[in-house]
């Protein structure tokens, strides 16, 4: 007969969760005050919407109508005619890659599944290669709202030099993650050589047989409808976790005054950490103030988030502009992978192969800051 199981896992993770709230809302409620912490809570939430969350929705309408635009008129094929002969140099992959790197470049990282899915698409690669789309695609999601958004608050060579940082970083992850799967799977063909297909684009990107003038329209009008709904899709991220990390990383906003439930308040953890591997953190990465700490670890979950980190660092004084190049790599490079990586490689049904994806990207992510701290610094020195 079997023994009955004492605690049932529901149970077991009830406990823990409440344990851990306790914990965690009674040390940041016994230095603040419970009052002045659910204030801070809301007030911080209330301000990230109203003056960073509809600014960045802003941007991602605007880049979701210009790049409808670019899918529309073939931009993208002359692009990816352009950047093909890369791929394999660079990050072993067929050239059909760029298309990817295009497509999640200018919008976000699952655009990479339905090219992964594709019958056509996919009798390019070696499983390797198919597999480790999921890190070169994340590597490049997002980029251009992450480009977009660095310029529009000033910082254009930093953005751009972020920008190498994360090329370099998508070549370290995309590079180890086959490296390992070649030793875990071999070197296999994903679709048998008398089942394989030539690729059809259209099937990704579907031409419309309308006059320019509608043409032109719609691609405006509906890549700022997808826009908008990629803007409204950052809003939970911006306002959960920013306002989270916001209250691990500042103390009071009048330290004479003490905690008064102000916005942007909060129990200064993170910066204590930074503070302990500062040596590290400044030899890797360049930070100048242990505060920065905050936008990498963000962006792990969401880069928009981590985007909603910007405006108050600045208004503080806490950046320069290498921090905006080691954000513009990082965020690019990382864009939220620990929430998108699961999914992309359930979805391509290879959950044993989370694991090696998971640590190739952050391998990767961290090379990229690395990369864009020491180009910021030489191209310093050479004009």
């Amino acid at each position: 007969m079997e023994k009955k199981q004492r605690f049932s896992r529901p149970f077991v993770e009830g406990i823990i969760t409440f344990t851990v709230l306790a914990l965690v809302f009674g040390y940041i409620g016994s230095i603040m005050g419970t009052g002045n912490m659910i204030n801070t809570i809301t007030n911080t939430a209330h301000d990230l919407l109203l003056n960073t969350v509809f600014y960045l929705v802003a941007i991602t309408v605007l880049v979701g109508a210009l790049s409808a635009l670019l899918i529309e008129f073939g931009a993208v094929t002359i692009i990816e005619k352009i950047t093909a002969p890369f791929m394999k140099p660079l990050f072993g992959l067929p050239g059909v890659a760029s298309l990817a790197a295009v497509l999640t470049f200018l919008s976000d990282n699952p655009a990479v599944i339905s090219l992964a899915r594709d019958k056509g698409y996919a009798s390019y690669y070696k499983q390797h290669q198919l597999y480790s789309l999921a890190n070169f695609g994340t590597a490049f999601g997002m980029g251009l709202i992450v480009l977009t958004y660095m310029m529009g608050l000033g910082f254009y060579q930093e953005a751009g030099i972020g920008f190498l940082g994360s090329i370099i970083g998508a070549f370290t992850s995309t590079r180890l993650m086959q490296w390992l799967l070649i030793r875990k799977i071999g070197i296999v063909d994903v679709i048998p050589p008398k089942q394989q297909e030539p690729f059809d684009q259209t099937t990704i990107i579907t031409p419309k047989e309308q006059t320019f003038i509608v043409r032109l329209l719609n691609a405006l009008l509906d890549g700022g409808k997808n826009g908008l709904e990629a803007g409204f899709a950052i809003i939970p991220g911006v306002l959960i976790i920013s306002t989270s990390v916001m209250m691990l990383t500042w103390g009071p906003k009048v330290p004479e005054l003490g905690y008064q439930g102000l916005a942007y308040e909060g129990v200064p953890i993170l910066p204590a950490i930074g503070s302990f591997f500062a040596p590290v953190f400044n030899a890797l990465f360049g930070f100048s103030n242990p505060e920065a700490i905050a936008f990498p670890v963000t962006s792990l979950g969401a880069v928009g988030a981590a985007l909603g980190l910007l405006p108050r660092f600045i208004e503080q004084g806490l950046v320069t502009g290498n921090d905006i190049a080691v954000f513009t790599a990082i965020g690019m490079c990382w864009s939220g992978f620990l929430s998108t990586h699961t999914g992309m490689m359930d979805s391509l049904n290879r959950r044993d192969l989370i694991g090696s994806a998971l640590v190739s990207h952050t391998i990767g992510g961290i090379v990229a800051g690395i990369s864009a701290n020491y180009l910021y610094l030489f191209f310093g020195m050479l004009f």
